[in-house]
């Protein structure tokens, strides 16, 4: 059967894209036209025009080689076996006889590059809790590429800027130096930092087969971002500092340790108010975008759910919810608890596999859900 090129380097820059990297569609298409003039089986032509069309910036560069390995397997950093060095360009002259070069090369080590990223864009898609050994490794090398930042916000701080409004401070001092000669008016303008992130993850014995994905997502999310990470089940924990830890399994093994009610039961009602009473009172959910993991199981009252939903509401900037269930054929958000908080939620949204928080990264950096 054969691979469409196109739709595994567009799967491709959505990975790139959850990690960080701006890989849009005009770069996405320079991509496509340089694997057009090489051969897409090799690694180290994918690697080295990847690099060249879709990184930005210098800070692009380890994202994609981390995004790279996981995506088209290859080893170590990502660097292709036997690609460390950049190709090199030289003009050639042929007889007019010469029959052009063919595509004699072998692959790096014998994998054509294109079917093996096929089946990670169809890893993609799969459901969390259907995952094999295998694929679960998989997983979790494309998990630890993830970045997550919150919708962008205009601070009170400003800066230096080619346009905005008058700078009265800089412009004055401009004046002096001068000696009161005209000069150009300075300018400034306010500056724009992401909103901080806080993620409420569900680890109760519903939540069983996808905990281990999305805690790994919260890992990545925690990393360079300001991101909170907490567990809920009949006990509220606050694991954002068991999850600085860089390596993901010795941050699981830590956050393990930590959380005593792994496959428990369910109490979001008393869980969030214990949130807001501690925490989102004194700052962390004000203005922030919350991210509820939760299949919406309820055990207690749900209109105590219903009456903290409606106060993190008022305190956030924008609610998430993202239910692994939601992609099942024939669902609706029938549960107590998960139609109680509904009327408090912002953007209701799946959560059951790769390509539904690559979407939940998107809605969290303000995308319409």
């Amino acid at each position: 059967m054969g691979v469409d090129a196109s739709a595994v380097v567009v799967g491709f820059a959505r990975a790139l894209r959850a990690a960080g990297v701006d890989a849009g569609p005009d770069r996405v298409q320079a991509f496509l036209g340089a694997l057009t003039l090489l051969e897409p089986g090799l690694r180290s032509d994918m690697y080295w025009a990847g690099r060249l069309a879709l990184c930005g910036s210098r800070d692009d560069l380890e994202r994609y080689q981390r995004v790279f390995a996981a995506y088209f397997g290859a080893q170590g950093d990502g660097v292709p076996k036997g690609a460390a060095p950049a190709p090199r360009l030289r003009l050639v002259v042929r007889d007019p006889g010469t029959a052009p070069r063919t595509a004699t090369r072998a692959a790096d080590d014998g994998v054509p590059t294109p079917v093996l990223a096929d089946s990670t864009d169809v890893l993609r898609h799969r459901d969390f809790a259907g995952l094999t050994a295998a694929e679960r490794e998989q997983l979790r090398r494309l998990l630890a590429a993830f970045r997550l930042r919150g919708e962008v916000r205009r601070s009170a701080r400003r800066h230096p800027a080619r346009r905005g409004s008058v700078d009265p401070r800089r412009t004055v001092r401009e004046l002096l130096r001068r000696g009161g000669e005209p000069a150009r008016l300075r300018r400034h303008t306010r500056s724009e930092r992401p909103r901080q992130v806080v993620l409420l993850v569900d680890v109760s014995g519903s939540m069983a087969p996808y905990a281990d994905a999305l805690l790994r997502f919260a890992h990545a999310a925690s990393h360079g971002t300001r991101t909170e990470v907490f567990t809920i089940g009949t006990r509220l924990t606050r694991v954002t500092r068991e999850l600085a830890h860089r390596d993901p399994d010795t941050a699981m093994a830590a956050l393990a340790a930590a959380v005593p009610d792994w496959r428990g039961g369910t109490r979001l009602g008393e869980m969030l108010r214990c949130f807001l009473d501690r925490w989102g009172r004194r700052g962390m959910a004000r203005g922030a975008v919350v991210v509820l993991l939760s299949d919406g199981w309820e055990r207690g009252d749900p209109a105590l759910l219903a009456a903290q939903m409606r106060r993190l509401h008022r305190l956030a900037h924008r609610v998430i919810w993202a239910n692994p269930r939601k992609a099942r054929p024939g669902y609706a958000p029938l549960a107590a608890g998960m139609a109680a908080a509904l009327p408090s939620v912002d953007a209701f949204v799946e959560g059951h596999s790769l390509a539904a928080l690559e979407r939940l990264a998107a809605v969290v950096r303000g995308a319409d859900p």
